[in-house]
């Protein structure tokens, strides 16, 4: 960032604070996803926006090394206490916060202090893996689908709405609440595709409109803490863990993605299998021979391994299948008519401990390297594989995923495609950061697991 482009931030954030002051805006968040999947924020003034847009927000990078308590581990290249960062809010994505009067938001860039962007920033990753996407010649479309849990206040989780999984007596009962969620999204410029409740205890889900990677990222963010300050009104607590009760199903956080080029969408009306075209289907193969180094930012906490139970909707093994809500890849085709447009891969092994930009950067590199590769697809699995025995698993090729974040570290440290798009330092604080915390939990019992993690993310 230059001394031209600092006084271009500045001038552009001064006509957005005139805007912004005249909808009540008194303070604006900006806010950064760290390696363990927390989201951090630091607010200004609105007369401090054209600041903070020129100068940034100061922030120690020893937010890379946090782990989710806010212990701070010894990072090999996160420096700790010495030195400093600059928050820069992006002024293309400022939004007024409808569930918090006088507040806005913007998601931050992070640089150093010489105006370079920080080598272990996960949102400029995002970009620079769709920057490579698009240098392939390629787009993406994704987004995040996004279940919480809603509790009576306190420490316990105590469901705050009771029915049948999916049931509509369930909806009636929060009927207000969601309106209000759906209300200030659109508010917020959010589309919302659909809102229902779901499976588990108390729990819901919202689907959004997709859009390219680092927007889609930003999304489920601003996502979640409008569920967040929605349920604080209506005097609920809310979990996005991935296990909120250790007997319970838990929270996903699913990704959905498709491969477009001049305007097709390349998952649909192909010659491959399924109806993929030939890129799609090696990007597809890339990502799922990845998948248990992609765990480490995509199921990256204690509560990941919890969640991924064979036979309950995560994608505990590594295959894929059209409409297969058992495989961790599934192919989602859409209904006859509008595949052209619909046809994606939902990653279903993904929940929202993740940091979503680290998850967007993973799934672009592997798919990349996919096509590098010319990775063939296996085939599809029509089947639930946990009703299949080992012997005709290992003769399909299917596997269970990680069990452990060690296991799912060793692998992201041993896939050199992965590390060269993340870079080594920020690579390696993530293995380290995923050690660190299967250490903390090394003598847990899932019950303690849940509890330590439920009201974090």
């Amino acid at each position: 960032m230059d001394e031209q482009e600092r006084a271009n931030q500045a001038a552009i954030a001064r006509k957005r604070q005139a805007e912004l002051a005249a909808r009540g805006v008194r303070v604006v968040s900006v806010t950064w996803v760290d390696n363990s999947g927390v989201t951090r924020v630091k607010a200004v003034p609105i007369d401090r926006l054209d600041h903070a847009a020129q100068w940034g927000i100061g922030a120690s990078p020893v937010f890379d090394s946090f782990l989710f308590n806010d212990f701070v581990i010894t990072g090999r290249h996160a420096p700790g206490a010495v030195g400093d960062l600059r928050l820069h809010p992006d002024l293309d994505r400022i939004t007024v916060l409808a569930a918090q009067p006088g507040w806005a938001w913007a998601p931050a860039d992070r640089y150093d202090q010489e105006g370079v962007a920080h080598p272990l920033d996960q949102r400029t990753l995002a970009r620079t893996a769709t920057a490579k996407l698009a240098e392939a010649g390629f787009t993406a479309r994704a987004a995040f689908e996004v279940e919480w849990a809603i509790s009576e206040p306190g420490e316990e989780f105590r469901p705050a709405v009771s029915g049948p999984a999916y049931g509509h007596a369930r909806l009636v009962a929060r009927s207000d609440y969601l309106r209000d969620i759906v209300a200030a999204l659109a508010d917020q410029h959010v589309s919302v595709d659909q809102i229902h409740p779901e499976y588990a205890a108390g729990q819901f889900e919202i689907s959004v409109a997709a859009g390219d990677p680092v927007f889609a990222a930003d999304s489920t963010v601003l996502v979640r803490e409008t569920i967040r300050a929605v349920s604080a009104h209506h005097d609920l607590r809310v979990s996005f863990a991935p296990k909120v009760l250790a007997d319970g199903v838990g929270n996903g956080g699913h990704v959905h993605l498709s491969l477009w080029r001049n305007e097709r969408n390349l998952f649909a009306n192909g010659d491959g299998p399924c109806g993929l075209t030939r890129e799609a289907a090696e990007f597809t193969g890339g990502i799922l021979r990845r998948l248990p180094a992609l765990l480490a930012v995509g199921a990256p906490s204690a509560g990941s391994c919890l969640r991924l139970v064979p036979s309950h909707w995560a994608g505990a093994f590594v295959a894929w299948g059209p409409e297969n809500r058992e495989a961790a890849l599934r192919l989602v085709t859409g209904p006859a008519g509008s595949r052209s447009w619909a046809a994606n891969l939902e990653v279903k092994c993904f929940d929202q401990s993740a940091n979503p930009y680290l998850a967007m950067a993973g799934l672009i590199f592997a798919g990349l390297s996919g096509m590098d590769e010319q990775a063939e697809l296996p085939d599809p699995v029509d089947v639930d594989p946990a009703t299949l025995s080992e012997e005709e698993r290992a003769k399909r090729g299917i596997t269970a995923l990680p069990g452990s974040l060690t296991e799912a570290a060793d692998a992201f440290l041993a896939d050199k495609r992965l590390c060269a798009g993340f870079g080594l330092p920020l690579a390696t604080t993530i293995a380290d950061l995923r050690r660190a915390e299967a250490e903390h939990f090394a003598d847990a019992s899932p019950e303690e697991i849940a509890s330590a993690q439920r009201w974090v993310y």
